[in-house]
């Protein structure tokens, strides 16, 4: 996922090899990343307007296929939309079967990364994985001890869940904070990928305390650009325009009025 940081002579920079890649990642300027969930057909837009990739969970997923077939064929439907990187969210009974099902869809595309909820099974599947070069993503994750354990085993993204904790009246980024903290010695830590996120308010309390990047489903992020003074100024800006254009003074420059 991460390209190799080199030097000003096109060299490869011994500092930056020593760096894990969520260091290369802040290092590089390259974060925060917000990653899309959500229907094929609705995300398609979307994807060329600074998404980092897509994110799926079997929840959508089972929506999806019935809506569309097969599962193989809803995976397909998202990566005919983008060139950026799509989380297929996987489950089984067993790390094998992780590693066999997980493997139908590592064949389909370099683009695709294996998400995984939080299991001692999925511990074997990330050792795994590591090895093989395939990128991976740890699910419902909502304690310290999940992060830790399944960041030794070598998975590339932790995802604390956050929503749930407001639900309960709690704090829905504390973890966030706290494996900003305990990872933040690590030579090569996992990105911290803040997940179950429903709302704005969540989506910027996450990316304030540290947050590696986000799961948001689209309307979110619609909404994450929303704010009442940016309104106001954006009339106030527009109606000037309009008014360039009305004077004549706007020759030779493409205008529609809407």
């Amino acid at each position: 996922m991460q390209q190799t940081a080199q030097s000003t002579n096109g060299a490869p920079d011994s500092a930056f090899m020593a760096m894990g890649a969520a260091e290369m990642n802040r290092a590089t300027a390259a974060s925060p990343a917000v990653w899309l969930a959500g229907d094929p057909e609705d995300l398609k837009p979307w994807m060329s307007r600074g998404a980092a990739g897509i994110v799926t969970n079997t929840v959508v997923l089972n929506e999806m296929v019935q809506k569309y077939g097969q599962m193989t064929e809803v995976i397909q439907r998202y990566l005919d939309i983008t060139d950026k990187k799509v989380a297929v969210e996987i489950d089984g009974h067993s790390t094998q079967e992780l590693l066999d099902v997980g493997e139908v869809f590592t064949k389909m595309s370099d683009q695709v990364i294996l998400k995984i909820p939080c299991t001692v099974n999925a511990l074997g599947a990330f050792a795994e994985l590591k090895k093989a070069g395939i990128e991976t993503f740890c699910t419902t994750v909502f304690t310290i001890n999940q992060a830790v354990a399944v960041a030794q085993a070598g998975v590339d993204h932790v995802l604390p869940f956050c929503e749930p904790y407001r639900d309960v009246s709690g704090d829905p980024t504390a973890l966030v904070r706290d494996l900003r903290d305990i990872f933040a010695d690590w030579a090569n830590r996992p990105y911290i990928t803040a997940a179950l996120v429903r709302s704005k308010e969540t989506a910027e309390a996450a990316l304030r305390d540290g947050a590696d990047g986000i799961i948001v489903f689209w309307p979110i992020f619609e909404e994450m650009l929303q704010a009442k003074f940016t309104d106001e100024w954006n009339t106030t800006f527009l109606n000037e325009w309009n008014a360039m254009h009305d004077a004549g003074l706007l020759e030779g420059v493409p205008y529609s009025r809407h």
